[in-house]
């Protein structure tokens, strides 16, 4: 049941669906919402420029029924008079002509909009398959088809029906009228049964519109796995991204070692914590981190420095601090200058005894330590993981080592 469920297309298309259908071509279209457009701009169009229409009308009608005995027996000038008959014509329908063309460029637009798309072009010779197009008639998409033209049908024809049943009088006292007053009635009559058939379009429009929303939509869906497979390519397979993220640490953590040999001296808590300092006088406004880590980090970090003879100095609170409080390739921050301060005079103490010789210089034990930078409470899974964090590679990248580890 659960591999049934999987494969019932429930889920809403996603953007990325949608986005490749309508590349595809494949947008919302309602042909009764054109036509209604078409309708609708055609009615109002004769409506708002009849006076223009009447008057070229009339003078393509003088034009043609105005009687030359010299022209009727020339060529030419018979040519002549058919050419002004049929520019007069044109003229006149001219607004028609860029009202219905608007009406038709524009009327899909209010569904979705304009798609030029090659592919709709492309030949599909399957849709040449007599036996798809049998499954297409007899499918359940056919008889709403044949439903929905029913409907407009009677829609339209219920409401003509019905506005010229209600003037029939009218109509039927037009014989009566003097000519002239007839054949204004006349073209009144015909405005009103077409605005009322217009009306009737509307109304099939506003049927068949959501109609074809539901139906692309319902087209468009997708299985609960195809949503998910879509996820895992546009945002990347976990496993994947979490491999990369391995990789990016490893690289990153080999990176930052190379820089251990280089510092002045390793702060250790002793063994959860180990933190390289370095500072170069002249070209450092403070001592800055160049290596840190926790359990076995920090106790590779310590190996690499008993084998260059970097100096080590086990200050908990001072290796906590600095661990927390600063980033790789970041100097440290002034609460810590004391503290720091010490323990660099204590190592060139210790360079100058192994070059002079003397008196063992003492190891600082007292160090000033604010206790809100000292975050002893901190769990080694916490710390193993604030350890990942700071070898991420969007830290640092304004230094070359730090560029390097976020590699």
């Amino acid at each position: 049941m659960a591999e049934d469920s999987d494969l019932e297309k429930t889920e809403s298309a996603t953007p990325r669906r949608l986005q490749k259908a309508r590349e595809e071509g494949q947008i919302v279209r309602s042909r009764e919402l054109s036509t209604f457009a078409l309708l609708a701009a055609g009615f109002f169009g004769v409506w708002g420029m009849s006076g223009s229409i009447g008057e070229h009308l009339q003078s393509m009608l003088r034009a043609a029924f105005t009687f030359d005995h010299a022209g009727a027996f020339e060529t030419r000038r018979m040519m002549i008079g058919a050419g002004v008959a049929s520019r007069e014509g044109f003229y006149a329908l001219l607004p028609i002509l860029g009202f219905t063309g608007a009406a038709a460029l524009f009327a899909p637009m209010a569904l979705g909009g304009w798609q030029l798309s090659a592919k709709g072009l492309e030949p599909k010779f399957n849709r040449l398959n007599p036996i798809a197009g049998l499954g297409k008639m007899f499918s359940i998409n056919g008889p709403i088809q044949l439903g929905m033209s029913l409907a407009k049908t009677l829609v339209v024809g219920v409401i003509g029906g019905t506005a010229i049943w209600n003037r029939r009088e009218e109509i039927l006292a037009l014989a009566t009228q003097p000519l002239h007053l007839a054949l204004a009635n006349t073209v009144h009559l015909i405005a009103v049964c077409c605005g009322m058939t217009v009306a009737g379009m509307f109304v099939v429009a506003a049927m068949d519109v959501p109609y074809q929303l539901w139906q692309f939509h319902k087209k468009l869906r997708m299985t609960k796995e195809e949503v998910k497979r879509e996820h895992r390519e546009s945002e990347g397979d976990p496993h994947v991204k979490g491999r990369i993220r391995q990789q990016q640490r490893a690289i990153a953590r080999r990176r930052m070692m190379t820089n251990v040999p280089k510092a002045d001296v390793v702060v250790t808590n002793p063994t959860h914590f180990a933190v390289a300092l370095q500072y170069t006088d002249g070209e450092m406004r403070a001592p800055k981190v160049v290596a840190k880590g926790v359990n076995l980090v920090a106790a590779r970090i310590r190996e690499i420095a008993a084998e260059n003879n970097v100096p080590l100095l086990e200050a908990p609170p001072l290796a906590r601090a600095l661990y927390h409080n600063v980033e790789l390739n970041r100097e440290i921050p002034g609460p810590l200058y004391g503290a720091v301060a010490e323990v660099l005079a204590w190592v060139y103490q210790l360079r100058r005894f192994k070059t002079e010789g003397g008196d063992v210089p003492l190891a600082p034990t007292e160090l000033d330590v604010p206790a809100e930078l000292d975050k002893g409470g901190v769990s080694d899974d916490e710390a193993e993981q604030e350890a990942a964090d700071t070898l991420n590679p969007a830290v640092n990248s304004d230094n070359d080592d730090a560029s390097g580890a976020s590699a």
